[in-house]
């Protein structure tokens, strides 16, 4: 963990209630993707976690949905604006595990964190398949982004209203994938977990406090004892979870 200060280079709304923030500062803290910055905002107690969408050396990308106070101040930075923001937070996807055929799932907000995971896969060599479901036409978004680096994508709605209709793990049924990777609400989480019969990892959303292990606000029990979403997690492997 290690704070730094960022300056708002752009943002950019690009679905309902969603928007895109460009921020350049050191990023040496971030080394995986489903990571988790952690940014502090003036009149505010506690800071708001928000997924690294994507990151270079000297500049972040965060995705965040408007849902409460945080997110509303969020909305109405401008270019030049400093943040305070604690990076490096929690423990990302892990690459490292055999598969050659990965997939990609992704719910909602829980969709940025996987942009990327693909973009290191890439890297890798390897070529995942993409699913990302959202509640209707008007939520989509970062489907170009994940075609333009070459990737086949399943779009769904809930609604019917663009792409296919149905939930997220309705496609997963169309896909030959041998290891997944995952980010979205719990409910989703746990259709995955249900459907899915090979092994993978799962990006948990919950409230956090600190965001960096003191408090032990976010802990939850796995099949290995207690463990801290901001700490241990936010990645946990199908194997651990207890529901």
């Amino acid at each position: 963990m290690t704070e730094r200060i960022f300056t708002v280079l752009s943002r950019e709304k690009i679905a309902f209630d969603v928007y895109k923030l460009i921020l350049e500062g050191d990023t040496d803290a971030v080394s995986a993707p489903g990571q988790f910055v952690n940014i502090k905002l003036d009149g505010l107690f506690l800071r708001r976690p928000i997924s690294v969408c994507d990151y270079d050396k000297d500049s972040l990308t965060l995705i965040y949905k408007v849902v409460g106070v945080g997110t509303e101040k969020m909305a109405g930075l401008s270019p030049g604006d400093k943040l305070d923001i604690l990076v490096g937070l929690g423990n990302g996807y892990d690459m490292s595990v055999p598969f050659d055929k990965p997939l990609l799932i992704g719910g909602g907000v829980g969709v940025p964190p996987l942009y990327a995971l693909a973009k290191r896969l890439i890297e890798f060599g390897k070529t995942p398949n993409v699913i990302i479901g959202f509640n209707s036409e008007k939520d989509v978004f970062f489907e170009q982004e994940f075609r333009e680096l070459g990737l086949r994508v399943f779009v769904m709605t809930a609604d019917g209203s663009y792409g296919a209709p149905g939930f997220a793990t309705d496609a997963m049924e169309n896909v030959e994938y041998d290891y997944f990777f995952t980010c979205g609400p719990k409910p989703m989480l746990r259709a995955v977990y249900d459907r899915s019969e090979t092994s993978g990892q799962f990006s948990f959303e919950e409230r956090m406090g600190c965001g960096f292990g003191a408090c032990m606000g976010c802990s939850c029990r796995t099949k290995n004892g207690n463990k801290r979403v901001c700490k241990e997690g936010p990645v946990f492997v199908k194997e651990e979870i207890i529901w």
